[in-house]
């Protein structure tokens, strides 16, 4: 049943390109917000100066509205929640802080970094935890005012209720973390800047966020997390601790963490929400095709896997290859567009022909899995003379290929040029002139008109480039095999 109260939110960093885990999160958010008729709030963390670049916000927002992710509060479109890049909204973290710091929920911490070191070190070796040992958890005015006089700066710790944390993870069930393994933690910088684990929980709470849907690696911050909120809601900030669910890692090949630095991991090189989607969730047991309308409507976080996914790029371009194949022709046609110009095609603008082009549409759209695979798969068709791949070149210039060559250009001649079986029937002539099958005939010929052993139906491609420009490639073929 939709319930219309839920409220999820995506909240990147505007560092690098967007990458498939990423998107994986948002299509997840975005997926469970639909399917509930509740609200897809999307958040800027843009807090660190140093990493983050306006490039990579433009990127976001290029990326979720190509995707189809639209947001019902954010940037560029407010919300009653405004603003909504947290580079915005200092005020705001530095009146929580204080609230913290004056309601006995955060303390100032005056250890230096050599200090923090060495107490670790100790515990280290002494077989203890090696976490923060709360030193200033407990100082007194005096002892504040002493370090302060020395000229020593301090951060801002969150105290640790010393008690289990336990809640319930809509995928990885009930969760239980004892204190020793949670100690008090940094939420705001020596200048003043906060930090991370402050500012998300308090724009969570402040934006009413129902369920937090996250990656499994920010699992480990959920107990530091659920003591704030029950903070901000003495304070009055927050009114509910959120539902968490922690989506799997995204596994890479070897069974590695994919990371946002691997180069398979960027979104630009896929773009494709119907793989991403079975990235730790299925649609059904024997159906890996689906439109995003099917998985709104299916989409349940509960069916979420906990096991880490898999990112298997050859399934991936198999799905994309199904859902090219899905597509109606002038619809296949238009997407190729921006891959039959520049900088992706090689031939000049005035030798695109749109005729050709759309004639050969339906061949490609049978064939290729990927679109930018379609400009190398036509561009026999607007270069003036192919390009030859040398490894094609030599596989089917084998035995006497002149031969093979003239006797299916002069059975060519012949053929009726608005039939594609003439065509077939003339080189199959032409092999069997000289003890070869069809396939071993037609090599030669292929790699002359296309330059590659491997392509689009070869036939109806020799149709539409027409009888006078074929003749002439194996002519020029020919010549090559003479030289």
């Amino acid at each position: 049943m939709a319930n219309a109260n839920i409220r999820v939110r995506f909240c990147p960093s505007p560092t690098g390109n967007p990458h498939v885990g990423l998107v994986r999160t948002a299509l997840f958010n975005w997926a469970f917000a639909r399917h509930n008729e509740g609200t897809f709030v999307f958040r800027i963390e843009d807090t660190d100066a140093a990493r983050d670049s306006e490039e990579s916000y433009q990127q976001l927002l290029d990326s979720m509205r190509w995707l189809g992710f639209t947001w019902d509060e954010g940037p560029e479109i407010g919300g009653p929640h405004a603003p909504y890049r947290q580079s915005q909204r200092m005020d705001i973290y530095k009146d929580v802080a204080d609230k913290l710091l004056a309601g006995g929920y955060a303390y100032p911490c005056y250890c230096t970094a050599e200090e923090l070191d060495e107490r670790r070190e100790a515990a280290r070796a002494a077989g203890r935890a090696s976490g923060y040992d709360g030193h200033c958890r407990d100082l007194t005015d005096e002892q504040k005012q002493a370090y302060e006089a020395e000229g020593r700066s301090h951060i801002v710790r969150f105290r640790m209720p010393d008690e289990a944390t336990t809640f319930t993870d809509l995928v990885r069930g009930e969760i239980t973390v004892q204190p020793e393994n949670v100690t008090d933690y940094g939420i705001v910088r020596a200048n003043g800047a906060p930090l991370y684990t402050l500012v998300n929980p308090v724009d969570d709470a402040l934006m009413e966020i129902t369920h937090v849907l996250r990656g499994e690696d920010l699992l480990s911050s959920t107990p530091r997390q659920i003591a704030l909120y029950k903070a901000l809601i003495e304070l009055g900030v927050a009114k509910e601790i959120p539902q968490f669910g922690h989506l799997p890692y995204v596994m890479g090949e070897g069974n590695k963490k994919l990371s946002k630095r691997d180069p398979q991991a960027s979104l630009n090189l896929y773009r494709e929400l119907n793989y991403l989607s079975l990235l730790g969730w299925s649609f059904s047991a024997d159906q890996d095709v689906f439109s995003i309308e099917d998985m709104v409507a299916k989409f349940d976080i509960a069916d979420v896997n906990a096991n880490p996914a898999r990112f298997d790029l050859k399934k991936a371009e198999s799905i994309n290859g199904d859902h090219i194949r899905m597509l109606d022709v002038k619809a296949f046609t238009e997407a190729c567009e921006p891959w039959l110009q520049a900088p992706h095609a090689d031939w000049a603008p005035e030798d695109f022909d749109r005729a050709a082009w759309e004639a050969i549409a339906p061949h490609a759209q049978t064939r290729i899995t990927v679109l930018s695979d379609i400009t190398a798969n036509v561009d026999f068709l607007f270069l003036p003379e192919p390009v030859f791949d040398q490894p094609s070149w030599d596989k089917a210039m084998k035995g006497e290929p002149a031969a093979l060559l003239t006797t299916a250009r002069e059975k060519l001649v012949d053929a009726d040029w608005s039939d594609p079986e003439s065509l077939k029937n003339a080189v199959l002539t032409a092999g069997e002139a000289h003890g070869l099958k069809l396939g071993k005939a037609q090599a030669p010929v292929r790699v002359a008109v296309t330059g590659r052993t491997v392509g689009l139906p070869l036939f109806e491609s020799l149709e539409i480039l027409g009888k006078e420009r074929t003749l002439t490639r194996i002519d020029a073929a020919l010549a090559k095999l003479a030289a």
